[in-house]
């Protein structure tokens, strides 16, 4: 399965006709923080692709991509832009039963349309960014301007904050 979704993510960003490195990870390494020590990567130029859930009826939820050096103001911003009294981090099942992918893999490439995808402000101050890449086996070195190409994708201002 992990390698049916890699496939669909490297398709995406084949159809968006964006270049992109693929960097081969030991699955065990796949979280952020891991890959970054092991591989010699700066968690600067990390992001992550957090779900969050709003607690609505019926519950609603948004892909999030900030910084692995950030974390996402789930209780305000995501709150607030889903229009929803409370929010939450999606859980592990929820993420993959909505993406088919585990946490540590979770790309923003090949997401279910119907997933609104917001990425914070700072991601695009970057030249390159490192994402998941549908798997715990990859990881996706690029541009992090691909996220103006895509139809579900929104930028969004302080939706992630310093951690404190």
């Amino acid at each position: 399965m992990a390698t049916d979704i890699a496939n669909v993510t490297l398709a995406a960003l084949d159809e968006l006709k964006i270049e992109y490195e693929v960097i081969q990870c030991d699955p065990a390494l796949a979280d952020t923080r891991e890959f970054c020590a092991h591989y010699g990567y700066a968690l600067s130029h990390s992001a992550n692709v957090i779900v969050a859930a709003g607690k609505a009826d019926p519950k609603c939820y948004v892909a999030c991509v900030l910084l692995a050096t950030t974390r996402l103001d789930v209780n305000r911003s995501v709150r607030k832009r889903l229009g929803v009294s409370r929010a939450s981090f999606a859980s592990a099942d929820e993420t993959r039963v909505l993406t088919d992918m585990e946490i540590g893999g979770v790309t923003p490439f090949g997401l279910p349309e119907l997933l609104p995808l917001w990425i914070d402000q700072r991601v695009m101050e970057l030249d390159y960014v490192l994402l998941g890449g549908g798997s715990r086996a990859i990881k996706l070195k690029i541009d992090p301007r691909v996220f103006r190409h895509m139809p579900n994708a929104t930028i969004v201002e302080g939706l992630a904050k310093d951690p404190t």
